[in-house]
């Protein structure tokens, strides 16, 4: 059930919404409530955290889950295009995701520890 084109930003010294922005994509509704699912699941059982809010639902095609200092935005593919948040935040460094298996490098992508 795993998202797909996941991509971290880094908004220390940039923002004060939150330390790091995890943007992804789901390509159908059903894919939207697992990955849903399990980012809460996941991060309740191992760091004890529930999200302090949340807007949105599969149906609208994008999901917020605000960890306070980790924000998640679940897009269906159709929409991520048209928030572009990655184009907003464009300043915000890239957190290097090499250390998940089977995931590429992005060529854009720091060496954020």
């Amino acid at each position: 059930m795993q998202a797909e084109d996941i991509v971290v930003l880094d908004l220390r010294g940039i923002s004060t919404l939150a330390d790091f922005f995890v943007i992804c994509t789901a390509t159908s509704l059903p894919h939207m409530k697992a990955v849903n699912r399990d980012i809460r699941l996941k991060t309740e059982e191992g760091i004890g955290e529930k999200p302090r809010s949340s807007e949105g639902d599969p149906g609208s095609m994008w999901l917020v889950i605000d960890y306070v200092d980790v924000v998640v935005h679940v897009f269906h593919e159709e929409k991520r295009d048209l928030y572009a948040l990655e184009d907003l935040w464009a300043d915000a460094p890239r957190v290097d995701l090499s250390f998940l298996p089977d995931r590429p490098v992005s060529p854009d992508a720091s060496e954020i520890q």
